[in-house]
């Protein structure tokens, strides 16, 4: 560390301008020095004040970072998480293929992520959704149910986010904005604060933005904006069955040491469809493994 640096926290970005938040809890707009730089929210920096602003001087060495990438660019959420929320809704109807996707981005930098289903008053609606999530549970993995109107299951999923640094990703509409104002009362007083000094004069879900959830600083929720895409182009394809849970258990069994799990015969994966395997998550798997082949040929 060098004189006249401090050590600070991203809490907000937009373009080249972020808020880095001091170890006392102050807030500084900051600039990171040179382009090679590209602060993302969640990363530990050094800055030092220059004038009424500030200069990101280094970032550290990052835990983790959760991010997308596509053929045309790539897109980070956010760094040194403890776990990733995917919120979604029983309206609108949301897409299997994107909530693999996320759950294979956060599994790919060692991620514990739960799913979060809204909208229980939506009687019908939910069932169905509830009843597609069911390959989810059986594979072991975490889906709480949640009436933000009402408020029902709230309390369960405050629990599971104590202590934790918690990224929320989700599509537009499944109530990621009502969700953050529900667990941090002052949200839309930090949002116009931060796009006043971010000179955006938007909403923070046009960009990802840090909430304290409790007066010690301890926990914290991380707000994204909605998505349509999840591109996956910086998995290896090799890699991507070891990335479904539902599939580890057969890893390593088939005949074929490079087996694709895709038509191979003697393939333990595809002998498991049925049984261990749902149809559906397999169709997933073989749709990416595709489309991740592809992008690598070109």
């Amino acid at each position: 560390m060098k004189p006249g640096w401090k050590r600070g926290t991203v809490v907000a970005t937009h373009g080249r301008h972020c808020w880095v938040e001091t170890e006392t809890g102050e807030r500084r707009l900051c600039h990171p020095r040179g382009k090679r730089q590209t602060p993302v929210v969640g990363d530990r920096v050094w800055w030092q004040a220059s004038q009424d602003e500030g200069t990101i001087e280094q970032i550290e060495e990052r835990r983790n970072l959760l991010y997308r990438q596509d053929e045309l660019r790539t897109k980070s959420f956010a760094a040194n998480l403890d776990q990733v929320l995917i919120l979604l809704a029983a309206e609108p109807v949301f897409s299997e293929s994107q909530l693999n996707r996320a759950l294979i981005a956060a599994r790919a930098e060692r991620l514990p992520a739960l799913i979060v289903l809204n909208k229980r008053d939506l009687t019908e609606p939910f069932e169905r959704a509830w009843t597609r999530l069911q390959p989810y549970r059986d594979m072991g993995q975490t889906v709480l149910p949640l009436c933000l109107l009402s408020g029902e299951g709230l309390d369960t999923l405050q629990a599971r986010l104590l202590g934790q640094t918690t990224l929320v990703l989700g599509p537009s509409g499944t109530g990621k904005s009502t969700l953050v104002n529900r667990l941090v009362p002052h949200a839309q007083a930090a949002t116009g604060e931060i796009s006043k000094a971010l000179h955006s004069g938007r909403h923070t879900t046009t960009s990802t933005t840090w909430y304290w959830l409790d007066p010690d600083r301890r926990s914290a929720l991380i707000d994204s904006p909605g998505f349509q895409e999840f591109g996956l182009h910086h998995i290896p394809v090799e890699r991507l069955a070891s990335l479904m849970p539902d599939f580890e258990p057969y890893l390593g069994q088939c005949r074929f040491h490079n087996c694709s799990h895709r038509h191979e015969p003697g393939c333990a994966v595809l002998a498991a469809i049925g049984h261990g395997i749902h149809e559906q998550r397999h169709r997933l798997y073989t749709d990416l493994y595709e489309e991740l082949a592809a992008a690598r040929r070109y």
